[in-house]
């Protein structure tokens, strides 16, 4: 195995390590240590890949963003429910995600910046709002980036309902209401019915996006 693809696979093996032992254990319980035996890895491999802690969980911050690119829809307002609901389909199913959602939701992570989700996902909701806009899908009312911002936030409170209640069991269910009762007060009427909303909208896509992934890609 040529030492570029040895080093990708260690650092993937990292992260999925120090995922797992951040959704346990949360940020400020984790240790060097416990990644460390989660991976398998001697300390200087971790070392060389990540300067520390935080570094750590920056990179699984930054890994639930990674990996799966959706394609463009003729609607950017459906383009949006579709990045909402695979998300939540992700939040279900991948243990990335599912850390780097409890790091950015941690507030008692001290020392750890978790502004950069938060961020990334706003500016994607509202450069398709934007999108939306030029395309004429959105009342003329709208500040993009206010409701980016909203639906942000309002995604975030929902997930963590969705796993103090049922561990993420309903979160499908919950995207659909979330998505049911915002986009009317900002999405031309003529528009809303032709929209896909329903709970399985994030399975769907997520399997669409799956068949296109190279081996490589989904590892």
């Amino acid at each position: 195995m040529p030492m570029q693809d040895r080093a990708i696979r260690t650092r993937r093996k990292i992260l999925s390590a120090a995922a797992e032992v951040f959704e346990t254990r949360g940020y400020q319980s984790a240790t060097i240590s416990e990644v460390l035996k989660a991976a398998g890895v001697t300390k200087g491999a971790l070392y060389f890949h990540f300067q520390s802690k935080e570094d750590l969980a920056q990179g699984v911050l930054h890994a639930q963003e990674q990996g799966i690119t959706l394609p463009p829809r003729a609607s950017k307002i459906q383009e949006l429910v579709d990045v909402v609901m695979l998300h939540a389909h992700r939040l279900q199913t991948d243990p990335m995600v599912r850390a780097g959602v409890r790091l950015s939701m941690d507030q008692t992570s001290v020392g750890l910046d978790r502004k950069g989700p938060f961020l990334t996902w706003a500016a994607l909701a509202c450069q398709l709002l934007d999108d939306a806009r030029a395309q004429g899908e959105i009342l003329p009312h709208v500040n993009t980036e206010e409701t980016a911002y909203v639906l942000t936030g309002s995604f975030a409170g929902i997930q963590s309902m969705s796993h103090a209640l049922t561990d993420y069991d309903d979160l499908m269910q919950r995207a659909s209401i979330l998505l049911r009762h915002i986009l009317p007060s900002i999405v031309n009427p003529s528009l809303i019915t032709a929209l896909d909303l329903t709970p399985s909208r994030g399975t769907t896509v997520y399997d669409e996006v799956h068949t296109q992934l190279t081996p490589d890609d989904s590892a």
